[in-house]
């Protein structure tokens, strides 16, 4: 198995990128922490994995707080004494060009997605540098690297935490902690599902226009980005260092003439 008896923490697990990625991780012989700020959607995926045979543990933190995510780190570190594999995977939309955007908004969407990255990191790194070994994986977008209509706030946190991902790495290589970040094209989650509806009158009408986008033609599925998770993740991806794996389906480096 790829990941044998390592131990990974993976936030907003709950659904989605992180519950699939969750699930491929036990299969692949890691032991999973589940976190959620939804209590009832992550003890929901810690209870599917034991079902299934695999090692799981839901616990509890909202990212965004300090306290919260030290809290859930120490905690992790009491069960199983390292944590081997953090993947910084929660996240929310943010909707709107930046002059329609009210302050209050543009601040939970940097909240989430980008101090929902530093918080996990900086508690989690102190125990990784002690041992000389880890590895942290970063959730960014395509949309770091490419315009995209009324998306301000969150193009504005995923190109920052693919930055962030690349500054980690200069700083932690030497205590042999890899960084590297996902950058997915538009999956079919409940959270994209959710966006549609929040976002645009005919939800099936944005579904067949962003499918032009890709040149795959379709929207990804979880299964496609855990996948890349799980390559990151593994000592199979040992050369990468600071990197970006795009997982699009060729909306950045690809245009149908």
């Amino acid at each position: 198995m790829r990941l044998q008896g390592k131990v990974a923490l993976l936030t907003g697990a709950g659904s989605g990128i992180g519950k699939t990625t969750a699930e491929l991780f036990a299969k692949e012989g890691a032991t999973v922490i589940v976190n959620d700020i939804d209590q009832s959607k992550g003890k929901e995926t810690a209870k599917g994995i034991q079902a299934g045979g695999g090692s799981a543990l839901f616990l509890h933190a909202d990212v965004t707080d300090s306290d919260s995510v030290q809290t859930m780190v120490k905690e992790a570190i009491k069960a199983y004494a390292k944590i081997d594999i953090l993947f910084n995977n929660a996240g929310i939309s943010g909707v709107g060009a930046l002059h329609e955007i009210e302050p209050e908004a543009w601040d939970r969407v940097v909240q989430v997605n980008l101090r929902g990255v530093f918080l996990p990191s900086k508690h989690v790194l102190p125990h990784m540098m002690e041992r000389k070994a880890g590895n942290i994986i970063n959730m960014s977008s395509c949309i770091a690297e490419i315009g995209l209509a009324r998306r301000a706030s969150y193009s504005a946190t995923k190109g920052a935490v693919l930055a962030l991902t690349k500054s980690m790495q200069v700083d932690y290589a030497k205590y042999n902690i890899r960084v590297n970040a996902i950058l997915p094209g538009t999956i079919m989650t409940p959270f994209v599902e959710q966006y549609l509806k929040n976002a645009y009158e005919d939800p099936e009408a944005a579904i067949a226009a962003i499918k032009t986008r890709q040149l795959s033609g379709e929207l990804g599925r979880p299964e496609d980005v855990a996948n890349g998770v799980l390559f990151l993740a593994s000592d199979e991806s040992s050369f990468m260092m600071g990197s970006p794996l795009y997982m699009d389906g060729g909306v950045v480096f690809g245009k149908d003439a």
